[in-house]
């Protein structure tokens, strides 16, 4: 028997307070107003400063708090993108109560007038703090959670604050099955495809000539793990991506290599090792050899922290509740 509630169907007005958010909703033939109604299910109808929600209670209040938090984003900051209404209306589906500006004290400015990025989620907000706190962060989590995005970001936030001299790239070079002295180019066109999702990052925060600049000043260093051997890492931020695919000794010659001044961010999905069956991820061995030293942190992201397009949530909780079924 259906819920009583979900039988009931409702009508409720919502105002919109001036000129700018009206345009914004009714832009491109009502695009976010029909996003809304989609993923909702509501019927939502528009007459100038006034939309009309129509449809059962619950999805009322999650079509009122979705109209409600794009509002607010509006007021902060004068221009919502797509991607922050799908990322809104993902988690209001997700908690109704959901604020976007429950995380508005914690934000980064990306150089002196640069790009402002702020958590999107509890999760992201407890990855800022261990960032802001320690000096060793490991950050687990599947993809589209923002591991390495936030990493990037807090790394040119300190790069041009002059906080650190040098960011530090590094990846473990496995997925090809093949030695890097093999592969056709130089160093840097050899690396490229690996280092493509830490470039996607970094492009999205500054442009191509800036990040150019600092690579040829030695500012930024991108690098496979295999040369950071022997090295010692001053005055840096340093970021290994992908960590579930080193082997033990690949963690701990890179660990090693922290210096004075310096932090590092681990960041790796436990799910999606590419290394043999036979071998360990060093990923899991440094998280439980390491769990309970101090001044180093491990922050576990999940789906509820996605902030991709809403299907990759949903896709990771498939994947997820078909791997339980399985044990």
């Amino acid at each position: 028997m259906e819920d009583s509630e979900s039988l009931t169907i409702l009508e409720e007005k919502v105002n919109l307070p001036d000129r700018s958010v009206q345009e914004f909703l009714y832009a491109n033939n009502d695009r976010i107003i029909h996003s809304i109604e989609r993923e909702t299910g509501l019927d939502i109808s528009a007459r100038e400063s006034q939309l009309t929600l129509r449809g059962d209670p619950k999805h009322i209040k999650e079509g009122k708090n979705i109209i409600g938090n794009i509002i607010s984003l509006l007021r902060e900051r004068n221009t919502v993108g797509e991607k922050d209404v799908a990322h809104i209306i993902n988690r209001v589906k997700n908690d109704v109560e959901f604020d976007v500006n429950g995380f508005k004290k914690k934000e980064l400015v990306i150089g002196s007038s640069g790009k402002i990025i702020t958590p999107k989620s509890p999760g992201q907000a407890r990855y800022f703090e261990a960032i802001e706190k320690n000096d060793l962060v490991f950050s687990v989590g599947p993809a589209g959670t923002g591991k390495t995005y936030l990493a990037m970001a807090f790394a040119l936030h300190y790069l041009m604050a002059e906080n650190i001299s040098r960011i530090i790239l590094t990846r473990p070079v496995v997925e090809a099955g093949e030695s890097l002295g093999f592969l056709p180019g130089d160093l840097e066109q050899k690396v490229n495809p690996y280092l493509r999702p830490l470039y996607d990052a970094i492009y999205d925060m500054i442009s191509y000539a800036t990040f150019g600049k600092y690579v040829e000043r030695g500012a930024i260093e991108v690098a496979p793990l295999a040369y950071m051997r022997g090295r010692t890492l001053h005055d840096s931020f340093i970021i290994l991506d992908e960590a579930q695919n080193t082997t033990r000794s690949q963690m701990l010659m890179f660990l090693t290599r922290l210096g004075f001044n310096s932090k590092t961010i681990v960041t790796g999905d436990i799910t999606q090792s590419d290394l043999p069956k036979n071998k360990q991820s060093g990923l899991n061995i440094a998280l439980r050899v390491l769990k309970k030293v101090d001044k180093i942190a491990q922050i576990m992201l999940g789906p509820e922290d996605v902030v991709r397009h809403p299907l990759v949530e949903r896709i990771i909780k498939a994947f997820e509740n078909q791997k339980s079924e399985k044990e």
